[in-house]
């Protein structure tokens, strides 16, 4: 954690401490800009790419259009969603996420049109929106943007999930109008060969609540930066993720709070699981309290389990506070293996070991994938989970 006074953080940047994971500057200071020259082609030394195995992703992060036959795209909304697109600078389109790297800003001027989803005001959606992205082969590129606007007071639950095989950069973009509750959830079950680069960013608006929810359960490199800022007192946004890593894959997950506005709350929650030589996780969660926030409750926590030797997880949780004035605020992160404990209750009580490893790990995710709210997805999901295990006879 570290705290910052204003007159601080003019006066003096942060130590770049490696030991202590403090960042070399202010969360708010990160460049963000629509013009692809801002932001070179990485070369992985940079703190915002020091974990990302860039070498893999050249020609993804080249400033290029995207193949006509790439992915297939399908929508289904209810009536009171109304579909259409937006072309670039077309508002809402670019009032809420501006590009924080290369990745997005490539995805960003490289979208033409991008998928506007409009939910009604007072709207209180009984199914959910479903957007499906199937790759439809290896090394194909594509750029998405994809704009929710849930209008006050609406009621609403996004579902976006991506199979196949493709190489994709891509933009969320959310608006979450004054009293209106909406969840967005992606959903990650690419091939072993697709790669998938993307920014989400959201506005929470005067007592919204917004929920994101994140599963990552395929890719050969997959990472996701998702960010909630506030447009008035009261909003509520909890982040939630799951992520399962296999040989080979990179699954990187990076989380951005920005507590800009009074008496909000945030609620940051991630946790993943990792099997099989050279699989490799990342978690950063930054979270800054601006002076103005007065009030704010806020709280990140990140857990890994590691299965097998060989994997790596990588775990950075980042607090800034620059007021004194707040609820509260805090961060815990763990990474470990197999809780003896557990085990040795559930196999006194006759069960098999492996049978035992499989229901630890499916009570580890259990909770978090539930929250997702449509029984037929979180079945889905808990089988892919079983299947992974599987794999490698946990």
């Amino acid at each position: 954690m570290t705290l910052i006074t204003p007159e601080r953080n003019q006066a003096e940047g942060h130590t770049d401490s490696a030991a202590a994971f403090v960042p070399d500057q202010s969360r708010a200071e990160r460049k963000t800009s629509f013009d692809v020259a801002d932001f070179p082609v990485p070369h992985g030394r940079e703190e915002e790419w020091r974990f990302t195995p860039v070498d893999k992703l050249t020609a993804l992060l080249s400033d290029k259009p995207s193949d006509d036959d790439a992915v297939t795209r399908e929508v289904v909304a209810p009536e009171q969603v109304e579909v259409g697109t937006l072309a670039i600078g077309q508002a809402p389109r670019g009032t809420v996420l501006v590009p924080g790297d290369r990745a997005a800003v490539v995805a960003s001027a490289n979208a033409a049109d991008a998928l506007h989803l409009k939910i009604a005001k007072d709207a209180e959606l009984t199914e959910p929106v479903r957007v499906d992205l199937r790759g439809n082969g290896a090394g194909k590129r594509y750029n998405d943007h994809l704009v929710i606007e849930a209008g006050t007071h609406s009621k609403a639950v996004v579902l976006v999930e991506h199979t196949g095989s493709a190489d994709v950069t891509a933009n969320v973009e959310v608006l979450v109008g004054d009293g209106a509750q909406l969840t967005v959830v992606t959903i990650q079950r690419w091939a072993d060969d697709a790669n998938h680069l993307a920014q989400t960013d959201a506005q929470v608006g005067r007592d919204a609540t917004y929920k994101h929810i994140a599963v990552t359960l395929g890719g050969s490199v997959v990472r996701l930066n998702s960010n909630v800022k506030y447009a008035g007192p009261g909003g509520d946004a909890t982040m939630l993720g799951v992520y399962f890593a296999d040989s080979g894959q990179h699954l990187e997950h990076r989380s951005f709070v920005d507590h800009n506005t009074p008496r909000c709350q945030s609620l940051v929650t991630y946790k993943g699981a990792l099997q099989g030589d050279t699989a490799h996780t990342v978690w950063v969660g930054d979270v800054l309290i601006r002076a103005e926030a007065q009030g704010i409750e806020t709280y990140e926590l990140n857990r890994n389990l590691v299965l097998t030797d060989g994997a790596r997880a990588d775990s950075v949780p980042n607090l800034e506070i620059e007021t004194g004035d707040i609820e509260g605020a805090g961060h815990a992160s763990s990474t470990g293996r197999f809780d003896d404990e557990q085990l040795f209750y559930l196999q006194a009580r006759g069960i098999p070991e492996a049978d035992a490893r499989r229901l630890v790990v499916r009570g580890f995710f259990a909770d978090i994938i539930a929250k997702i709210g449509l029984p037929e997805v979180v079945d889905s999901l808990m089988e892919a989970i079983e299947t992974e295990l599987a794999a490698t006879g946990q």
